[in-house]
């Protein structure tokens, strides 16, 4: 009968010490304990050996009856016999900078057998490839809240994008289906299909550590992050009727009325993600293209600011334009209320909640250029944008849940 084969192996340097299995009583009484170092040959040879070529063990004579070869994380190596099982040769990829524990035994063809068990090491990586995941500091966040990569050096081929993809997992408890999309060749973004569910606990790692990416690049040390979700808080913004309604798990709260950008300025539609507050902020015109001295211009310091996109764009208190407030938009493209409105939004709402504005005539927001539009996107859209072209279910988030630290706000 054929041997069956462990789907494992690697190589090993110098000479294969076998064991042989002493013969004794009953139907192995033909079996000898032989010298088979010279039965067997290992392909790539050396002290250290390259982990981008693959492992190839031959029975010069007789047969090959086991080949398994581990790594010190109990890894196997995957590989297949030939149908002589005269060779064995490896199927999956090794490691870089690992070692590996290699036991072969093999026959001489005449009743002699032998076993032989070797350690080795790869040489490590020539390059390597780490990811920096966010939000990594364990807080709240809102459920609109991504989950972004960025790469350490730029990854073009689809095959390597495909390999990133599979070493990125995600857990959530409740579990929901999401998905990544390359933004560009060195940022994912991974979102789930319809908001993260209120008060989840979600982490998420990247963890292929001395593995092959493509190219000659490897998975270098892994990165791992955590956080959790609160309420599911929501602004609707209406630059038709000026008013803001907020929602908490899908019940209104509380609606305001606001001020959206005139003509010229119009707010941005679409969704937004709350990306940082701060109580005060010294808005000038200059910044955004209107020189001092001009009948637009402004130089001030603004209280309680909700920030929705990197450009400028905040949801914030207008003391100077109550009596427009539910009337008109008079703004330069910022959402504009009362200073206790503000306070109350700056206090009620955190990083990662969503802001939907409709009925504006501003442009759409931008997908990932000017913080986080990534719900612009459908869902089909979105899974375009993977390499591996599907969805994700993330599995149930392992060991106990904490308590979340909480947001602190950055100090004025």
């Amino acid at each position: 009968m054929r041997a069956r084969f462990l789907a494992a192996a690697a190589m090993m340097t110098g000479p294969l010490l076998l064991c042989g299995c002493s013969g004794g009583s009953g139907g192995l009484g033909h079996e000898s304990s032989v010298d088979a170092a010279g039965l067997v040959s290992l392909s790539p040879s050396g002290r250290t050996v390259d982990p981008s070529l693959p492992v190839l063990v031959t029975a010069a004579r007789g047969q090959l009856t086991d080949v398994v070869v581990t790594a010190a994380d109990g890894r196997r190596l995957a590989g297949a016999v030939t149908a002589d099982d005269r060779s064995w040769r490896s199927s999956g990829p090794l490691s870089a900078g690992e070692q590996y524990t290699v036991r072969i035994s093999a026959d001489n063809g005449d009743g002699g057998r032998g076993t032989t068990v070797q350690e080795f090491a790869t040489s490590p990586a020539p390059k390597t490839l780490t990811m920096k995941l966010t939000p990594g500091d364990k807080a709240v966040y809102g459920v609109g809240e991504p989950i972004t990569a960025t790469l350490s050096t730029p990854v073009h081929d689809p095959d390597a994008r495909r390999a990133v993809e599979r070493g990125l997992t995600v857990d959530s408890t409740p579990s929901v289906q999401g998905g990544w999309y390359w933004v560009d060749d060195s940022t994912l973004h991974f979102r789930p299909k319809s908001y993260w569910p209120a008060h989840a606990v979600v982490s998420a790692a990247f963890d292929m550590q001395g593995r092959p990416v493509g190219g000659g690049l490897y998975a270098g040390a892994p990165s791992r992050i955590s956080f959790s979700t609160g309420d599911k808080l929501f602004a609707l913004t209406d630059a038709g009727s000026d008013e803001m309604t907020v929602y908490r798990n899908d019940q209104v709260i509380r609606t305001l009325p606001i001020t959206t950008g005139k003509p010229g300025f119009s707010t941005r539609s679409g969704f937004k993600v709350v990306l940082e507050q701060t109580p005060v902020v010294l808005m000038d015109s200059s910044t955004i293209g209107i020189p001092a001295g001009s009948s637009e211009s402004y130089h001030k310091d603004v209280h309680w600011d909700t920030r929705v996109t990197w450009s400028g764009e905040y949801v914030h208190a207008a003391p100077w334009s109550v009596d427009q407030q539910g009337i008109a938009n008079v703004s330069h493209g910022c959402t504009g209320m009362s200073t206790a409105n503000a306070h109350w939004f700056y206090d009620t709402v955190r990083r990662g909640d969503v802001v939907q504005v409709v009925n504006s005539y501003g442009h759409r927001m931008e997908t990932f250029s000017n913080g986080f539009g990534d719900w612009n996107l459908s869902w089909d859209d979105w899974l375009k944008g993977s390499a591996l072209g599907r969805p994700v279910s993330t599995g149930a988030v392992s060991g106990p849940v904490s308590t979340p630290v909480g947001y602190l706000r950055p100090q004025a």
